[in-house]
Parts: structure tokens; sequence; C-alpha cells
């Protein structure tokens, strides 16, 4: 239509022109096919936008609730993780406190038997030295018997017994 304007002949000092009747009713009737796809062109990018909108919120929705859901898994993953440390944790500490309790046993049972095997020997140790003794005294009352008969027969006088 531009084109048909800017070529068209001017009436002088009316600012009008004169146009080809012909040229401008194909125009016309261009303009008139034209709008009606243009309109449905219009309308079918319209629904396409609904739609693209649509399937735009949809899609947003779903990464929402995944990302939620792996929110959420992770959330119980470093909950199980966390009770299996305390697990772990307690457990560590009932067993060093087991074997603490175990080397006290220990410790406690090694110097009762060091005790016992001590109060064992100072018997066994006292009975020895009164073993001794008694046998120191019946070997000096042996050396005593045979001292004085050696000295009574070194005098002269034996005794018969």
């Amino acid at each position: 239509m531009e084109t048909l304007l800017d070529t068209s002949k001017a009436v002088p000092v009316s600012g009008n022109v004169l146009v080809d009747k012909k040229k401008l009713m194909e125009l016309v009737d261009q303009l008139r096919l034209a709008i009606p796809q243009e309109v449905k062109a219009a309308a079918e990018v319209l629904s396409q936008k609904d739609h693209i909108i649509s399937q735009a919120n949809l899609d947003a929705r779903r990464t929402k609730a995944q990302a939620e859901d792996d929110y959420h898994e992770r959330v119980d993953q470093n909950e199980i993780t966390e009770i299996a440390q305390k697990r772990a944790d307690d457990t560590l500490a009932e067993a060093e406190e087991r074997a603490n309790r175990i080397i006290k046993q220990t410790e406690s049972d090694a110097k009762s038997r060091l005790v016992d095997a001590d109060a064992y020997a100072l018997r066994s140790l006292r009975s020895l030295e009164r073993q001794l003794n008694n046998i120191t005294e019946s070997v000096r009352k042996g050396i005593d018997m045979l001292a004085e008969d050696t000295v009574v027969t070194a005098n002269g006088y034996h005794n018969a017994n």
C-alpha cells in the first residue's frame, strides 16, 4: 500500500494523491484474504502460548517436586548418617568402657594374686625356717651329745648306755 501511495500522482496544493483504483482493489482483496489468516495465526500463537505456559508451569512443578524429594532424601540420608554415627560412637564408648573395666579387673586380679603369692611364699619360708630350726636344734643336740661322749672318752670315762 505504501508503494502504491508513493508511486501515485500528487494533486497540487491539496496533499492528496490520485490512486489507481484497480491496484487499490487488488490490495484490498489481498488484505481481506490475509487478515483472516493473520487472525488465525495470531489465535494459534495465543493457544500455543497458553500450552507453552501450561507446559512450563507443569515442568516447573515437576522440577520443584523433584527438588523437594531430593532435599527430603538428603535430609533423611543425613539423619540416617547421624543416627549411624551416634550408634557407632555409642558402641565405641561402650567398648572402651568395657575394655577399661576388664583392664582394671585384670590389674586387681593380678595384684590379688601377687599378694596371695607373697603370703604363700612367706608362709612357706616361715615353715621352712621352723623346720630348719628344728633340724638345727636336732643337729645341735647331736653335736652336743657326741661332744659329751668324746670328752668323757677322752677323760677315761665311758658311758655304756
